[in-house]
C-alpha cells in the first residue's frame, strides 16, 4: 500500500507554454499533488484560493506578465434566473440528472468523443484515448461525482434516474462550501437545448438545496468568446488581489 505524507504540500512551477486563450502570450502554472487522507480538505482550501483540479493535480495560473484568468464562483443562494435561463429550464424539463460515484463508462466516452470532435477538434484534449478519459474521471482522491443526464422515464420520480441515451455528463467535486464543476460535455447534435447552461443551472439548484453557498466554474478570461458564458450567472464573485469580490454580470 502506498503511503502518502501528511505534511504541507509541495508546489511546483511549469515551464512556459503558449497560452490557449490569448494569442502571442505564454502561460505558466503552479501545481501540487492532491493525494492522501487530507486531499479533500486541501482541495477545498486550494479551490477557494483559485486553484482548479485535474485528476490528482491542483493548479492555478502563475503567468509573469498577465492576470487575465480570473477564478469565478456563483453565489447559489442569491442567484437569479434570467428570461433566457427560464426558457432553457423549460426546454430541458424532460431531463433528469443522476449523480453517482466517479466511474467511467464506454457510453460516457462515446459522448465525450463526439463532443470533442464537434466542439474542440484542435483543443488540448482532442487526442484523449479511452484510457485517458478513464483516468480523468477516476484518478481522484477527493469526493468526485459524475452526473449523467437523460430523459425522464415513468419511474424517474422513484429511482432518480433517466432512461434512453446519455445526453450530457458533468464531472463534479463536492466540497464543504458547494460544488466545483471540473468538466462537462453533452451531445453536440442537441445544441438547441443549451445543455451547457442547463447543467450549470442544475448544479446551482443542487448546491442551493444542500444549503451551500458556491458553485465554482473555474477561470473566466475577459475577451475570450468561449469563456463569456461564465459571467452570465449572476450574482457571482471573482477572486482578485483583495480576495473574493462581488461581480454582477450582464442582464438578460
Amino acid at each position: 500500500m502506498t503511503h502518502h505524507p501528511t505534511q504541507s504540500p509541495q508546489f511546483f512551477l511549469t515551464a512556459p507554454s503558449p497560452c490557449p486563450y490569448i494569442e502571442g502570450l505564454f502561460e505558466r502554472k503552479v501545481f501540487t499533488h492532491l493525494v492522501g487522507d487530507r486531499a479533500p480538505e486541501m482541495n477545498d482550501l486550494l479551490t477557494q484560493g483559485g486553484f482548479r483540479r485535474s485528476q490528482n493535480i491542483a493548479y492555478r495560473p502563475a503567468c509573469e506578465a498577465c492576470r487575465a484568468c480570473v477564478s469565478v464562483r456563483i453565489l447559489a443562494d442569491e442567484f437569479k434566473l434570467t428570461r433566457n435561463m427560464r426558457k432553457v429550464l423549460k426546454t430541458n424539463s424532460d431531463l433528469i440528472g443522476a449523480m453517482h460515484d466517479a466511474e467511467p463508462s464506454t457510453e460516457q466516452y462515446s459522448l465525450f468523443r463526439a463532443y470533442l470532435d464537434a466542439r474542440h477538434r484542435k483543443g488540448g484534449m482532442s487526442d484523449m484515448s479511452v484510457l485517458d478519459y478513464a483516468m480523468m474521471v477516476e484518478d481522484t482522491h477527493v469526493d468526485t461525482k459524475v452526473i449523467e443526464y437523460r430523459r425522464r422515464g415513468p419511474d424517474s420520480f422513484i429511482t432518480g434516474k433517466g432512461t434512453g441515451p446519455l445526453m450530457g455528463v458533468a464531472l463534479t467535486d463536492k466540497m464543504a462550501d458547494g460544488m466545483s464543476m471540473v468538466y462537462s460535455y453533452y451531445d453536440p447534435e442537441l445544441e438547441d437545448r443549451s445543455l451547457g447552461t442547463f447543467m450549470i443551472l442544475d448544479h446551482i439548484a443542487r448546491t442551493r438545496a444542500a444549503g451551500l453557498p458556491h458553485v465554482y466554474l473555474g477561470y473566466w478570461v475577459n475577451g475570450s468568446r468561449k469563456m463569456a458564458y461564465k459571467v452570465r450567472f449572476s450574482p457571482q464573485e471573482h477572486l482578485g488581489p483583495k480576495g473574493w469580490e462581488r461581480f454582477n454580470g450582464p442582464s438578460d
